[in-house]
C-alpha cells in the first residue's frame, strides 16, 4: 500500500500518525533509569512498576505526536511546504475530529497506566504526572514558538523519565543517576536539532523561533555534533563509580553520531535531511543499548 492510497481513520492511518519512530527516545531513558535501579540494588527490583514505567513513555510519546499533528495542522504549520515526513491530518489520512478524540483517549490512557505507580513512588508522582500531560500541550501550542523545545527535551526525556523511574525503585534519586539522566536528554535533543533544522526556512516564515533559527545553520550542525560529544563525557560519571564499561561502551556511539552528522552537513538542506532524522533515532537507540550492556557488564 503507497502513502496515497491510505484510507481515511484506517488503522494504518493510526499507526503513521503514532509515528512508531520516536518511541525511541521514549524507551531508551525509561530503560537506562531501570538498568541504574537494577544495578544500584537488584533485590528491591521490581517488575511491575518497570513495565508501567515504559507503558507510560510510550502512551505519553504516542499522545504528544497526535497533539502535534493536531494543532500544527490546525495552525496551517503544516501546509504544502512541509519538508518532514507526511502528516496524519494534513493529509487527510486521520479527521480533525478523530484526531480530537484520540488526543482525550490517549491523555486519559495514559494517565490510567501511570496512576496505579503512586503505590510503589508515592503520591508526589501525581504531580510528575499532571506535569508531563501539561508540558504535553504546552510545547507545540507556545514553548517550541519560543525556542525552549530543546530544554524540554533534556527534562522530559532525560532528567524526568530517568530519574523517576530510578525513584519508583529505590525512592531516592543519586547524583550520578542524575547525571546519567542529563547525558540520555543530550543525546536524544539530537533527534529535535535535526528535526528543527530540516524546518529551519519553514519555521521562520510560520514565525517559529527554534533554537536552531536563533543560533543559525553553522552552529547548529556544531551543536548537532557537540550534544553527541558532552552526552558522552558526561558518561565520566560511570567511571568514576566504578562502572568502567558503563563509560567505555557508548563511547561506540560516537561512530554513527560522527557519520550521521557528515551526513547532516552533506545534505544540508531539503527533504533528503528525513533519511538523517531517521539515522539519528537509529543512533539514539543504539546508545540506550550500549548503555545498558555497559552498566549490565
Amino acid at each position: 500500500m503507497t502513502i496515497s492510497s491510505i484510507k481515511k481513520n484506517s488503522l494504518r492511518a493510526w499507526l503513521l500518525a503514532s509515528r512508531p519512530k520516536t518511541l525511541t527516545g521514549a524507551s531508551v531513558p525509561v530503560a537506562i533509569g531501570i538498568v541504574l535501579a537494577y544495578v544500584g540494588n537488584p533485590y528491591f527490583f521490581k517488575i511491575i512498576p518497570a513495565v508501567l514505567c515504559f507503558l507510560f513513555a510510550f502512551i505519553m510519546q504516542i499522545d504528544a505526536n497526535f497533539i502535534n499533528d493536531f494543532f500544527d495542522y490546525a495552525k496551517g504549520v503544516d501546509n504544502e511546504k512541509r519538508l518532514g515526513p507526511k502528516r496524519a491530518c494534513a493529509e487527510g489520512w486521520v479527521s480533525a475530529s478523530s484526531m480530537k478524540r484520540a488526543i482525550a483517549f490517549t491523555t486519559v490512557f495514559a494517565c490510567a497506566v501511570g496512576l496505579p505507580l503512586i503505590l510503589w513512588g508515592g503520591l508526589e508522582l501525581v504531580i510528575i504526572g499532571v506535569l508531563c500531560v501539561l508540558f504535553c500541550f504546552l510545547y507545540t501550542t507556545h514553548l517550541s514558538y519560543m525556542g525552549l523545545g530543546d530544554l524540554l527535551v533534556v527534562v522530559f526525556f532525560g532528567i524526568v523519565p530517568v530519574c523517576i523511574t530510578y525513584y519508583i525503585q529505590l525512592h531516592t534519586c543519586t547524583w550520578p543517576v542524575f547525571v546519567s539522566s542529563v547525558a540520555c536528554g543530550l543525546i536524544i535533543d539530537t533527534l529535535m536539532v535535526v528535526n528543527n533544522y530540516r524546518d529551519r526556512d519553514t519555521d521562520i516564515l510560520s514565525g517559529k523561533r527554534t533554537l536552531i533559527t536563533r543560533i543559525g545553520e553553522r552552529n547548529s550542525r556544531y551543536l548537532y555534533l557537540m550534544l553527541g560529544v558532552t552526552g558522552l563525557l558526561f558518561g565520566l560519571v560511570y567511571w568514576s563509580n566504578d562502572k568502567v564499561w558503563a563509560f567505555i561502551l557508548p563511547l561506540f556511539y560516537l561512530i554513527p553520531h560522527y557519520f550521521t552528522y557528515r551526513r547532516m552537513v552533506r545534505i544540508d538542506k531539503g527533504p533528503d535531511l528525513n533519511a538523517v532524522l531517521s539515522m539519528t533515532a537509529r543512533n539514539i537507540l543504539i546508545y540506550g543499548i550500549l548503555c545498558v550492556i555497559g552498566l549490565l557488564l
